[in-house]
């Protein structure tokens, strides 16, 4: 028979730091709290903290910055980067791709928000989407994209699904960029914003209110409303460009 090795208390601290990367507590590039105030959260020793993250360093999750602390790794959450991502966000047919991808990534994360949501994350949603409205009136369509896309990053947290979270976190940059791209298409009608509002509060309302059908219901309103209105827009300026080539064929 062999020996039964107990388990190092720095391991269970290392599990402990790996849960909070999963779940969202710790993001990408986010700074651990001072290894004096783990320790007391932890109640350990620093010596078994410190043991922790020098594992956690080895698997290459944190770095230490000489006199600036410890950090979460930024490509941790960067794993389905890709530099497709980028020709996908250039290129004008990839957004109605991204958005038949929406309508069931942030389906699944408001119902499962609307169920598993703490009052904490919810206070957290709410606040989110307060920032999206700031964003509406500075007129500043990139800080209403980066807003729109901390709303739904909100959502994916408070669903508790790892998966959901982490595989939204690693397509930051072409959701953003396609976000950007989609609101000032739907800019020239300046209605469109009080109807994206509209169909967002009512997301909103049903996870506060712990509906979660309600809310995946919510969810794919607002999503195909916008869908059909880029593809309505999309249209009339396909129409209004043939028109032109028209007229300046005759002249």
């Amino acid at each position: 028979m062999r020996r039964v090795q107990s388990r190092k208390l720095s391991d269970d601290i290392m599990d402990q730091l790996e849960s909070m990367m999963l779940d969202g507590r710790l993001s990408s590039g986010q700074k651990l709290p001072p290894e004096r105030t783990l320790a007391e959260q932890f109640e350990v020793s620093r010596p078994s903290v410190r043991e922790a993250i020098q594992k956690l360093e080895a698997k290459g999750l944190v770095i230490r910055k000489q006199g600036g602390g410890t950090f979460v790794c930024n490509n941790v959450f960067g794993g389905l980067s890709d530099p497709l991502f980028d020709l996908m966000s250039k290129n004008a047919d990839s957004k109605f791709d991204l958005l038949e991808f929406r309508l069931g990534i942030e389906g699944m994360a408001a119902y499962y928000a609307a169920m598993r949501g703490t009052p904490g994350e919810l206070k957290d949603i709410q606040a989110t989407f307060d920032a999206v409205s700031l964003a509406q009136i500075e007129n500043n369509f990139r800080l209403e994209a980066e807003a729109v896309f901390e709303f739904l990053l909100s959502i994916c947290r408070a669903s508790h699904n790892a998966v959901i979270l982490h595989l939204v976190t690693s397509m930051a940059s072409l959701f953003t960029n396609t976000l950007e791209q989609n609101i000032t298409v739907l800019a020239r009608r300046p209605e469109m914003f009080d109807k994206m509002r509209d169909y967002r509060k009512k997301l909103l309302q049903a996870i506060l209110a712990g509906k979660p059908q309600k809310a995946w219901s919510e969810s794919h309103n607002h999503l195909t409303f916008i869908e059909e209105e880029l593809l309505l827009l999309s249209q009339e300026q396909s129409f209004m460009q043939r028109s032109i080539t028209r007229m300046q064929r005759h002249q």
